[in-house]
């Protein structure tokens, strides 16, 4: 099982997907389980619901920051089922992705057979691409407010992601020196290698 984590909007669902192709796994989403509001942009088939507007135009990016972190604490019990679950299963691997997958809470499992890794990247880059997601440049005034608010949220996600990766000792791979994403799934794969050789698990030890 190979488990990819990191902020929105960092590649991890391209990434993930390679590296399923390549290993001829089963690829999910932790989004497919519960997802947190979602993007604040409208696109072509998505119009942003009320709800989702008010949750990024109401709260402060401390709100914020608070808010998807007691959504990925009440999600945890389940995204830790179904790692235990299928890590006990003889049946076909597994790549998991998700923004829920945070670094502490990964650290604790107790799943066998299991290799963890985030995917990290400039903020830069990320503003770049939710930018040109969001038609930044041509959006309203309140839309580009939804859109900064978002950005901001996402930012410090990645910062605490990034501080809490690194005290514990786990595997983070930088996603924005412009490698393709086949590129980034064999250094996630060569990233999953090294921890087999070494024995460890998700957990990092």
């Amino acid at each position: 099982m190979v488990l990819i984590g990191g902020t929105s909007n960092v590649g991890k669902s391209t990434v993930a997907k390679e590296v399923a192709e390549k290993l001829g796994f089963e690829c999910l989403s932790t989004d497919a389980l519960a997802r947190h509001p979602g993007r604040p942009w409208r696109t072509l088939d998505w119009e942003v619901p009320a709800h989702v507007a008010e949750h990024y135009g109401s709260l402060t990016v401390d709100e914020l920051i608070t808010s998807v972190f007691e959504h990925y604490d009440r999600l945890w019990p389940r995204i830790e089922e179904l790692i235990t679950t299928r890590a006990a299963e003889d049946r076909t691997g597994l790549v998991l992705e998700g923004s829920a997958l945070w670094p502490v809470h990964v650290a604790r499992l107790q799943a066998p057979h299991a290799a963890a890794v985030w995917l990290t990247t400039d903020d830069s880059l990320v503003r770049a691409r939710v930018h040109a997601a969001g038609r930044y440049e041509a959006a309203a005034d309140e839309e580009r407010a939804l859109i900064d608010k978002f950005l901001a949220r996402t930012e410090r996600y990645q910062a605490l992601m990034i501080e809490a990766i690194d005290r514990l000792g786990l595997a983070r791979i930088d996603a924005g020196g412009g490698q393709s994403a086949e590129e980034l799934a064999d250094t996630v794969l060569a990233a999953v290698d090294t921890q087999t050789a070494l024995g460890r698990s998700s957990t990092g030890r």
